[in-house]
């Protein structure tokens, strides 16, 4: 561009490696972008770039590893302060006996609180949108991740089947199918596009055990009548692929395809207990499917045995990447990378199965894409959203940088990221938040929890083995 240089809000200049995730996979050295209206207007070389831009508002990139910023197309908010308590659990007895009794506890108090835990965690770790499968107080969660300036697709939790042969429902998770299609269709109303089009809506059952055919269908309705998608867990253990069967006489796949809903427009987490048939189900409908591996890992649910997600993914599934829960330990992106990685290659004694090239893609494009949202986030390009992650890689999991995605898979994690911008705004600046308090958030997290623990029998639910004095 010759003549007077343009006016950019924001000007990244000297970025050491630009990860771009474009269309043709770029990767840019000493790179910089601009950004305009909270978007990016140009990328490319910093020389490039700087001749022909210029702002008031100018961040280093110097000895930095730019990303896109990561999507988690499954992590549950409200489930953030529930480390520790419900470890060595197989799948019934983890909902049954732990987490479905902690989330019947929880007040609107306790979920915000448990939120600005999730949009601390997840901004300081790279993540700028996350996809909620919802909780009973979604206010709550919009309120915390709004203050924390990230992105979110918000789903309020509906259960309508309050028995099945993995257990009972608590009395506060009880609710008609009615009130679950109304209470959705209130929240599309409500939500969809607040806080600066960074909250978006989808439906959400939590799972095939507890949702008749009725509020499966009618979610499916109320996501198509608002361009939205549908969302759900599925195929995460033999337990709730067993129950699907003895309950509805058909394995969980098959029965979402009978009735109907199974297409590009749904997100279906973990499916790793996949019948033959319903392999080619999947291949021919192609829902985005969500691999969730601290999560699988942690509870023992046999996805990278079971699972077939890299094969699918050979198919043309989408095939994304789900924290899933605090419960597992790491809400971290570049942790979750690496485990998905190594956990295919395990499993398949094949170390060319999930490439980093593969998994990046999985944590950004892929995620957009799952989230609906790959029309704006999940890449490096021009009038796209300006979500950057930048890593500093003075870390000594940087070094050497001969391959930086390679290094971001295999040896990064979170900690090392220095800033992130959502839409051109710097929501973390030298790892830390610049529109939350993190001090009175940990705080809030000491005290939510005592009150969490006052409600619970703690002695059930954490099981301490060695002796504490």
């Amino acid at each position: 561009m010759n003549g007077t240089p343009r006016n950019a809000d924001l000007l990244v200049t000297g970025i050491d490696w630009l990860i771009t995730v474009d269309k043709t996979r770029r990767i840019i050295r000493d790179a910089a972008i601009a950004v305009v209206d909270g978007k990016f207007a140009a990328i490319g070389k910093t020389a490039e770039i700087t001749a022909s831009w210029r702002s008031d508002n100018m961040a280093n990139g110097a000895g930095m590893v730019g990303t896109p910023g990561f999507v988690d197309n499954h992590l549950h908010s409200s489930f953030q302060m529930a480390r520790g308590l419900a470890d060595e659990a197989n799948a019934q007895s983890f909902l049954f006996d732990h987490m479905y009794p902690y989330e019947g506890a929880m007040t609107r108090d306790d979920v915000y609180v448990s939120s600005c835990l999730t949009a601390m965690e997840m901004l300081r770790h790279g993540v700028t949108c996350f996809v909620d499968p919802g909780n009973y107080h979604p206010a709550a969660t919009v309120e915390a991740i709004g203050k924390g300036g990230g992105r979110m697709v918000l789903s309020r939790s509906s259960f309508d089947l309050t028995k099945s042969v993995m257990g009972l429902l608590p009395e506060a998770m009880i609710e008609s199918t009615d009130s679950c299609l109304e209470a959705t269709a209130a929240l599309l109303k409500e939500y969809d596009g607040a806080h600066d089009g960074r909250i978006t809506v989808s439906a959400s059952f939590r799972g095939l055990n507890n949702a008749s055919d009725a509020l499966i269908t009618g979610l499916k309705e109320l996501a198509n009548s608002h361009n939205t998608m549908l969302q759900t867990h599925a195929c995460f253990s033999y337990s709730t692929h067993d129950g699907c069967l003895s309950g509805f006489g058909v394995p969980e796949i098959e029965r979402l395809e009978k009735l109907g809903v199974l297409d590009e427009r749904m997100l279906l987490v973990h499916s790793g207990w996949l019948e033959p048939h319903e392999v080619a189900i999947i291949a021919e409908r192609k829902p985005t499917l969500v691999a969730a591996p601290s999560s699988s890992m942690h509870n023992g649910y046999g996805n990278f045995i079971m699972g077939k997600l890299p094969e699918l993914m050979a198919l043309g599934v989408n095939v994304s990447i789900g924290s899933d829960h605090a419960c597992s330990g790491i809400t971290d992106m570049s942790q979750e990378m690496m485990l998905v990685a190594g956990g295919y290659k395990e499993a398949r004694m094949n170390p060319r199965v999930m490439p980093p090239e593969h998994v990046v893609e999985m944590a950004t494009i892929n995620g957009a894409r799952g989230a609906g949202l790959d029309h704006l986030i999940g890449s490096v390009e021009i009038g796209k959203e300006a979500d950057l992650v930048l890593f500093d890689t003075s870390f000594p999991e940087w070094q050497p940088l001969y391959n930086p995605v390679s290094n971001l898979v295999y040896a990064a994690n979170g900690n090392s990221i220095a800033h992130v911008f959502v839409g051109g705004d710097q929501v973390v600046r030298d790892g830390h938040l610049t529109h939350m308090d993190e001090a009175e958030i940990l705080s809030d997290v000491k005290q939510t929890a005592e009150r969490i623990a006052g409600r619970l029998d703690m002695k059930k639910i954490v099981k301490l083995k060695w002796p504490v004095e």
